[in-house]
């Protein structure tokens, strides 16, 4: 008997239509959003993420007590719809966002549509997670291996977000802050552990001092195990500590960032919308610092037109001053998200990264502000010490010294 009635390519009642070379490797079509520009998300992690990391501590409304606005299932779901169509692939939570709903939604979603697949997603544990049932365990349970880095927390945290999740493995996991207990050998060994294990892919560490973060690397790599790919951390215009000690670290160690309030938190605003609406918190008074680090904004906002948003100016700065930058942008407003991606489109000029630096200069304290920066950061390559510069400052001009890349 014949075989049944196919579509299937083993069953063709006919050729395929002829076709040339360059018809199979036809390159791809330019993309049609932002979005769809996609990165490595390190020099050291192969896998490729869309520009901005979607924050999905909105996602929810258990947390409404603390957070300006909430999204309930069905918001949620139309929230990371948008994202998704427009060409995003990257999401951020963690265990216990919004009492653990933050990883039900996004897990729910993801297995809903079927794309767990297309999306690199990242989590975190170290937090303690059980809130929802916060009296439960205070009266009933010993929490106490439930919180920190230990072996004990990973295995708990986990489990626990691959089964919120809906998914047997985690792209990105970070460790969410340092407890000062665990000892580097420990965590580096455990996280290894579930690397192998094909539950995680990648690892990444977020709100720990630089030293831990290089040492936990050294190890790594002595130790033939998966390092820390990516940082994650406060970082913004007005907030430029990561540049002392924690991005000369990620350059160096092969790690991209990820800021989070990479937009100023609320606190980047003209005077007359800060006149209308206030600042996050309800303050309607910059303080002397905010104001000069606004006006330097809103001047380079003005010189490029189109109503520019002072945030959107700031998240470029941002996005400049590192290659290797993934803001994480959270929210429950659609058409904001849709803001933020078309602002991905800003470059700023050398004169305009100038300006804002000179408007608010960052002190690197010692001992960079004394023997100077990295001169590869330099404008001439051209080192800022002293003690090098008067050997011979013909010879050592700009010697050794290569540029490190712009960001695209």
């Amino acid at each position: 008997m014949p075989p049944p009635a196919s579509t299937s390519i083993l069953h063709r009642s006919s050729p395929p239509p002829p076709c040339r070379m360059g018809d199979i490797f036809k390159p791809a079509p330019k993309p049609d959003s932002e979005l769809r520009k996609y990165r490595l998300l390190s020099p050291s992690a192969g896998v490729r993420v869309s520009p901005i990391c979607l924050g999905a501590m909105s996602l929810g409304d258990q947390w409404t007590k603390f957070m300006a606005g909430k999204l309930d299932v069905k918001e949620a779901e139309e929230y990371l719809d948008y994202f998704y169509k427009a060409g995003g692939n990257f999401i951020d939570t963690a265990n216990n966002y919004q009492d653990e709903q933050s990883e039900m939604i996004v897990g729910e979603w993801m297995e809903k549509r079927g794309i767990r697949d297309d999306i690199v997603l990242a989590t975190k544990f170290t937090t303690f997670f059980p809130n929802r049932h916060a009296q439960q365990w205070t009266e009933k349970r010993i929490g106490v291996n439930y919180v920190g880095n230990a072996k004990k927390s990973l295995k708990h945290s986990l489990e626990a977000s691959l089964k919120k999740l809906r998914t047997d493995y985690i792209d990105l996991l970070y460790v969410h802050w340092w407890d000062h207990s665990t000892s580097i050998p420990e965590l580096m060994q455990n996280l290894a552990e579930v690397v192998r294990s094909g539950n995680v892919l990648y690892l990444g560490v977020s709100d720990t001092p630089a030293w831990v973060v290089a040492q936990a690397n050294e190890y790594a790599r002595a130790h033939a195990l998966p390092q820390f790919v990516v940082f994650q951390g406060l970082y913004n215009y007005a907030v430029r500590d990561m540049e002392r000690d924690i991005i000369p670290m990620c350059r160096n160690n092969g790690m991209s960032i990820a800021p989070w309030g990479i937009m100023g938190q609320g606190q980047f605003k003209p005077a007359e919308d800060l006149a209308k609406k206030g600042l996050r918190g309800g303050a309607t008074e910059q303080s002397a610092a905010n104001k000069k680090i606004c006006d330097a904004l809103e001047e380079v906002a003005k010189e490029i037109g189109g109503n520019t948003k002072l945030a959107h100016v700031g998240m470029a700065w941002a996005r400049q001053m590192y290659s290797a930058t993934f803001p994480i942008l959270g929210g429950t407003s659609i058409e904001h998200l849709q803001s933020n991606i078309n602002a991905l489109s800003l470059t700023l000029t050398d004169e305009q990264m100038a300006k804002l630096d000179k408007a608010a200069p960052f002190d690197h304290g010692f001992p960079t502000g004394l023997f100077g920066v990295d001169p590869r950061l330099l404008p001439e390559q051209s080192p800022q010490s002293p003690l090098l510069l008067q050997v011979c400052i013909s010879t050592w001009h700009g010697a050794g010294h290569v540029k490190y890349p712009k960001a695209v």
